[in-house]
C-alpha cells in the first residue's frame, strides 16, 4: 500500500450503502437525519468504482435501516447496494430498488393538493425511464429531480 493511500475502517455493526449515484450521499444523510447520529457516519463522495466509474459510498455505524428509509433511498439511488454488517461480517446484501408506490415518502409540490391542506399522507404512483411520480390525490406529476428535493 502506498503511503498516500487512504483506507476506510470497516464498521462493526450497521449498514453500508454502496454503488450510490454521485451526489446522493449528502441528500441521504439529510433524509435519514444522520447529521445528528450518535454513531459514526463515514461518507466517500465521487470515489472510483470499477463498475460505475464514479460513486458515493456510506458507512453507517450502529444503524439498521427501516423499510421506509430503504424506500426513500430507493427513490434517489435505485440499483445501489445495501450491506447489513454484524460483528464485522456482511450478514445480508441486497440491491436497493425503486418502491412500487411512495406513500408518505414524498411531499406533493402542488400547494393546492389536499395533502398540503389537511393532514393526509401523500400517495404517489411511480414510473421509470424517466423517473416520475404522480400524486393519487391531485394527479400532479413530478420529475425525478423534483422527487430528489421533495423526499420527506
Amino acid at each position: 500500500m502506498n503511503k498516500d493511500d487512504i483506507r476506510l475502517t470497516p464498521i462493526s455493526n450497521g449498514t453500508v450503502l454502496d454503488h450510490l449515484p454521485v451526489g446522493t450521499a449528502l441528500r441521504i444523510i439529510e433524509i435519514l437525519g444522520l447529521e445528528k447520529a450518535e454513531d459514526a457516519v463515514t461518507v466517500a463522495i465521487n470515489t472510483e468504482s470499477k463498475s460505475l466509474g464514479r460513486k458515493d459510498l456510506m458507512f453507517i455505524e450502529g444503524k439498521a435501516l427501516t423499510k421506509e428509509e430503504i424506500d426513500k433511498i430507493g427513490l434517489i439511488a435505485e440499483n445501489g447496494t445495501m450491506n447489513i454488517i454484524e460483528k464485522k461480517e456482511v450478514k445480508k446484501k441486497e440491491k436497493i430498488s425503486l418502491p412500487k408506490q411512495a406513500s408518505g415518502l414524498i411531499k406533493c409540490v402542488n400547494p393546492k393538493c389536499i395533502t398540503n391542506i389537511e393532514s393526509l399522507p401523500t400517495k404517489f404512483t411511480l414510473t421509470q425511464n424517466p423517473l416520475k411520480a404522480k400524486c393519487q390525490y391531485c394527479e400532479k406529476t413530478i420529475s425525478g429531480e423534483e422527487i430528489f428535493k421533495a423526499i420527506q
